[in-house]
């Protein structure tokens, strides 16, 4: 399915998931104590967006949140497929839930997201994890309440799984219950039609679909009404929002720039091949507009970069590099690498090294390639040996954590506007307690001192930069004068 015929969840079957939500709303009227839910989430923000959905969802049908799986109603893991690790990882927790269900039987253990889509995992959970009560893929996740009640009235185990995407939709007025009132995930768009061929997306997530203006629009005002101060415009590659017709992204931001409040707007993720001065014109003429983007350039060289059927090459993505920094100086600049590709050399990891050399990024978010079963990368030859990719992955990092403690140095002394976004559970070692924050273009701070206190969480605020690593600067809320 493309961009360019987007299935609408109509009015009557949203009607119908209503009508199932008040049904399980009446049976969970009727018990002797609260019944609880528990979502535990692995993965990306759109997993973190999606678990939201399905919270508002159980809050909808009379379910009250816990954060203990071990006495909750209804457990819900909401999986993710992006890499080998968390696979297992979620597995591990499918697997130690089998103590929960066989002390209490009565309660429903849900799985979803990205894992069930995959075709052998859907058909690992069916056949080893007979446990399970109700199994169904990002896709449906629309259709929780039917589906749990389904489950409620035990009507056998409930699979709903489409792994070749055919259901692939958009559904509008899903209730959200997102954590705190300061940051909020938006979804702008779903799927991907970029086929990196070491890439698992397109294929749990399905093609690329861009709601509607309208409906962004409409979301984005709520949030900055209710009080959110750092909204998050979400897609598996913003920069193709509407290109199926309608306008595109830099002119969506423009218009939630243009809503009332007091907000940071930030986005994610940014895919090279369609960024460009368009967006970095949107980005530089829009106040509201975070000083930041994440552009994945996941290798250096360019025979790795075809390979990889990414679509641009090394000097290309500098030239992006450049381009945006003329149009704003002051933006912070993170990426995402690959190490150990199928067939990358030496010759072509010291091109990686080389452009993040030149690049110089803030900060660099580094994997060691995990073949994905599915993905064209899976089936190419891959000669070099695991300990030879964990040498280059360790060069890597000592390159860019130097360039990120240089970069993070350079701020101490100064004042830097902050959003108070939680508290820092570890406390400073001295009693006193501590806060964190972002700045304007995503820096961690670490805040103390000046009276800062619960009350400021969700407020800008100015801070001196007392202090710095690689990865956070540390300061103190400046009084007012």
């Amino acid at each position: 399915m493309s961009a360019r015929a987007v299935r609408k969840i109509s009015e009557s079957e949203l009607r119908r998931q209503r009508e199932c939500a008040a049904r399980v709303r009446e049976i969970n009227g009727g018990r002797a104590a609260p019944a609880l839910a528990y979502v535990e989430t692995y993965g990306c923000q759109q997993n973190e967006a999606d678990s939201e959905k399905l919270r508002g969802m159980l809050l909808d049908m009379g379910y009250r949140l816990t954060t203990d799986g071990g006495d909750a109603d209804v457990i819900v893991v909401n999986t993710c497929a992006i890499r080998d690790h968390a696979e297992k990882r979620a597995l591990g927790k499918i697997g130690a839930l089998k103590r929960v269900k066989t002390a209490r039987p009565e309660c429903i253990l849900a799985v979803c997201g990205c894992m069930p889509q995959r075709g052998a995992v859907s058909e690992t959970l069916r056949r080893s994890y007979g446990y399970v009560d109700l199994v169904f893929g990002v896709h449906a996740l629309w259709r929780f309440p039917e589906l749990l009640e389904s489950a409620l009235r035990r009507s056998g185990r409930v699979f709903a799984v489409d792994v070749d995407g055919d259901g692939a939709a958009i559904a509008e007025g899903i209730p959200s219950s997102r954590a705190g009132g300061v940051k909020a995930w938006l979804p702008i768009m779903y799927g991907c039609d970029n086929f990196c061929a070491y890439c698992v997306v397109p294929y749990v997530r399905g093609r690329e679909r861009s709601r509607e203006p309208g409906a962004v629009l409409s979301e984005a005002r709520e949030l900055a009404a209710s009080g959110y101060r750092d909204i998050t415009l979400l897609g598996q590659n913003v920069n193709s929002y509407g290109s199926g017709g309608g306008i595109g992204f830099p002119e969506l931001l423009r218009r939630v720039n243009g809503i009332e409040g007091e907000f940071i707007i930030r986005f994610m993720t940014s895919h090279p091949k369609d960024a460009g001065d368009g967006l970095f014109c949107a980005m530089a003429e829009c106040e509201k507009a975070a000083r930041h983007i994440h552009l994945p350039f996941q290798a250096g060289g360019d025979r790795v970069l075809r390979a990889m059927n990414r679509g641009y090459t090394g000097s290309g993505y500098l030239a992006l590099v450049d381009a945006a920094r003329r149009r704003m100086p002051d933006i912070v600049i993170t990426s995402d690498v690959i190490v150990g590709f199928p067939g990358e050399r030496r010759e072509d990891f010291d091109r990686t090294l080389e452009l993040v050399k030149t690049a110089r990024f803030d900060a660099l978010f580094t994997f060691i390639y995990s073949p994905r079963e599915g993905t064209p990368a899976a089936s190419m030859d891959d000669p070099v040996p695991g300990p030879e990719k964990q040498a280059w992955f360790g060069e890597l990092l000592a390159v860019q954590n130097a360039i990120s403690a240089e970069k993070h140095a350079a701020h101490v002394g100064g004042t830097m506007r902050v959003l108070v976004d939680g508290r820092d559970n570890g406390g400073g070692g001295d009693g006193r307690p501590v806060f964190t924050a972002r700045t304007n273009g995503g820096r961690l701070v670490r805040v103390t001192g000046g009276g800062i206190g619960g009350g400021d969480i969700g407020r800008f605020i100015d801070v001196k930069i007392t202090g710095s690593t690689a990865w956070s600067l540390t300061g103190e809320k400046k009084e007012l004068q």
